[in-house]
């Protein structure tokens, strides 16, 4: 159970963004642990993981890990672009487990819309991205209540096209991402 007090106070946040709120709810009420989509998980990180990439304080400030992406370690963070949006219209960052950052999503709606795909992303170097093999998918035990609950609250249906939706969001943002997190981290 992730309690909303600890998780804002986690991310030093003075407010959690009502998609996060919403989400937190339903993974504690409504589904179980990692039940509604492949292997995600709203966490309460540590930064940790992010401190592997860059101790610098002002690259941990702008980003605030929220979610496990898959089974093995990846992880998702909103990103403060510094445009001084909201907090959920921030852009979504995936961090591989094995290597690769990259943009996934414009804001934390377009990432749950994303998770309704049901499979876990994959990331590496060159790319993030969501596979399905039709023959050995298994549906997640509690999808069904997810897409019920994003058609409800939110008006969407699950997505036929995710690496659509992020190559979207890549074109938005991945030019200002990849030059800011350059000043942290150089892959060269």
């Amino acid at each position: 159970m992730i309690n909303i007090s600890d998780f804002k106070q986690n991310l030093d946040l003075n407010e959690v963004p009502p998609e996060l709120q919403k989400l937190i709810y339903f993974q504690n009420n409504i589904s179980s642990f990692e039940g509604y989509s492949q292997g995600f998980a709203v966490l309460i990180d540590d930064k940790s993981g992010l401190r592997s990439w860059s101790e610098d304080e002002n690259f941990l400030k702008q980003l605030s890990p929220f979610a496990q992406a898959n089974g093995t370690g990846s992880f998702y963070a909103i990103w403060n672009d510094g445009t001084h949006k909201a907090l959920n219209q921030m852009p979504i960052v995936v961090f591989g487990d094995e290597g690769g950052v990259h943009i996934v999503a414009e804001n934390i709606l377009q990432l749950l819309h994303l998770l309704t795909y049901d499979t876990e992303i994959w990331v590496d170097f060159d790319g993030a991205y969501f596979y399905k093999d039709k023959k050995s998918y298994e549906e997640s035990d509690d999808l069904a209540a997810y897409l019920k609950w994003m058609k409800g609250d939110y008006n969407l249906s699950q997505v036929e096209e995710p690496n659509v939706m992020i190559k979207t969001a890549q074109e938005k943002h991945k030019e200002n991402f990849d030059k800011w997190f350059g000043q942290y981290f150089n892959e060269g």
